[in-house]
């Protein structure tokens, strides 16, 4: 009998046999069954990696919105997921939860097939992200208390969570298990219908995840996945008038547009986690300059830097400037791109050409403005037919110039110069931006007055992007609006009922 390998175990060779070898879904998941599009259309997905098709994918539209959403409020109003005991909620969510873990490789394959991302960290943190979210939503259910309001002896006030309703989450391309696990854990947790909407790009591992839902216990109309375009299956979902609420991850601009979608429909409850500009400053008076170049590196070009938090703009104080940014180059040089099926690979591919072109027009405008490119910023392996980009280094950034103001989404980090404390929080909180902020420093009063002043949804000292279920996230000014993580995610997909009764005259 041949054993089954520990998830993540492989090398280059074993997971490229398994792509070839592995099943790809391709249809959405509405109403417990797997189903074309009600038109017939269909996109395709490429492997950013090679830049071949993988599959063509259900292009859902409104119809098969309507659909979905006639079915998770049936659903819904029947009671079946909703009025279950939260103990009951719990054991199926458990059970699906550990159906994700059994299955690790094979949903971590799919994602790096689909977004570049390397396999070591598929295989590491994105399925197990996803997994762990799901359980410490799970086990947060009967744990859960109402309230009761201070009213005399007269009155009994009693305040309790309902679910809102159906609750749609629409996910981005750049984590799209771990941030669906972070609002599917509370909203379908809280006993609402849920339809997870994932980024094209980026929807075989959410549909193969769907696939476990209905053994485990959940049921058909309380998780149901609907996949397409944005501007089509997503606008959809945004102005459907019986959808109650919409958790969404993805870039302010289309932030703004679920804004527009609420508002020009039912004045849908929005929760928007957006893009980011992140500061991390490193003050004159730290010591450990190795570590500091290390999170620095980890904090803008971890997932080729595709990610919202991402620390882009290091404003560093001269006096260690030229002393920190060669230990900086030499991580750029360690985290070149590689083939991301292989264990040793640390930077995978941008998730797709037209991103990748994106990105470098930022590096030449960047140039073009009178930054100095140190380091990197370059098209590579371009023989393997994917879209790969080396860690870029901008020195001499002025904070008013593009790269330091708009978010690039890749692997470009500009450097500020400045003199003292006061300088880099002025600059730091001169964004549109606080998703996340960062200060290194020695003395203790310059981090507790930081960490007051910097407008970010986190700030961390001395670290950066550490991270936990329990801790919420999310953002300042046009980051976003809620918190996704932690017992405050409920607040998004529940609502507070009040319930008064007299007990006397």
């Amino acid at each position: 009998m041949t054993l089954p390998l520990p998830p993540g175990s492989r090398d280059r060779d074993g997971w490229h046999a398994l792509a070839q070898s592995l099943p790809l879904p391709r249809q959405a998941y509405i109403g417990g069954t797997w189903c074309n599009s009600q038109s017939g259309q269909t996109f395709a997905t490429q492997n950013p990696a090679t830049g071949n098709v993988l599959t063509e994918i259900a292009a859902c539209q409104a119809s098969d919105v309507d659909r979905a959403v006639a079915i998770a409020r049936e659903g819904f109003a029947s009671g079946e997921w909703r009025d279950l005991p939260p103990t009951e909620r719990k054991t199926c969510m458990l059970a699906w939860a550990s159906a994700i873990d059994a299955h690790t490789d094979e949903i971590a394959l799919l994602e790096t097939l689909e977004t570049g991302k390397p396999i070591t960290q598929t295989t590491s943190v994105d399925v197990p992200g996803l997994v762990s979210s799901l359980r410490w939503y799970a086990e947060a259910l009967d744990k859960l208390y109402g309230e009761t309001a201070p009213n005399g002896a007269t009155s009994l006030c009693i305040v309790d969570r309902e679910p809102v309703g159906v609750v749609a989450a629409v996910v981005p391309w750049n984590y799209p298990l771990i941030i669906a696990g972070w609002k599917i854990g509370p909203a379908l947790g809280a006993g609402n219908s849920v339809i997870l909407k994932p980024a094209e790009q980026s929807s075989l591992a959410t549909l193969r995840v769907a696939s476990l839902a209905l053994d485990a216990g959940i049921p058909a109309s309380a998780f149901q996945v609907i996949t397409g375009l944005g501007h089509e299956a997503g606008r959809a979902l945004g102005l459907h008038p019986d959808v109650d609420a919409i958790g969404f991850t993805g870039s302010t601009e289309i932030g703004k547009k679920f804004l527009e979608y609420s508002a020009h429909s039912n004045m849908k409850r929005i929760g928007l986690e957006c893009g980011g500009k992140s500061p991390h400053i490193v003050t004159r008076d730290v010591t450990d300059l190795d570590l500091i170049a290390q999170y620095v590196a980890y904090g803008v070009w971890y997932n080729q830097g595709e990610t919202c938090h991402a620390g882009t703009r290091l404003i560093v104080d001269r006096a260690i400037k030229d002393d920190l940014l060669p230990r900086i180059a030499e991580w750029a040089q360690r985290l070149q791109p590689g083939d991301p099926l292989d264990p040793d690979t640390t930077m995978g591919a941008m998730i797709e050409p037209s991103h990748a072109d994106k990105v470098l027009d930022y590096i030449e405008r960047g140039k073009a403005e009178g930054a100095r490119l140190l380091f990197g910023g370059e098209r590579v392996l371009k023989d393997s037919g994917g879209d790969f980009i080396s860690p870029a280094i901008f020195d001499d950034v002025d904070n008013h110039m593009t790269i330091a103001q708009e978010e690039i989404f890749g692997p470009v980090l500009v450097v500020i110069s400045v003199d003292g404390v006061d300088e880099a929080l002025a600059i730091a909180n001169d964004s549109d931006y606080g998703l996340g902020a960062a200060i290194w420093t020695d003395r203790i009063n310059d981090a507790h007055r930081a960490a007051r002043t910097l407008r970010a949804g986190t700030v961390w000292v001395n670290c950066y992007d550490h991270t936990s279920i329990n801790a919420p996230f999310g953002g300042f000014k046009q980051s976003g609006q809620g918190r996704d993580k932690s017992l405050h995610a409920f607040d998004k997909y529940t609502e507070l009922k009040t319930t008064w009764i007299n007990l006397g005259n």
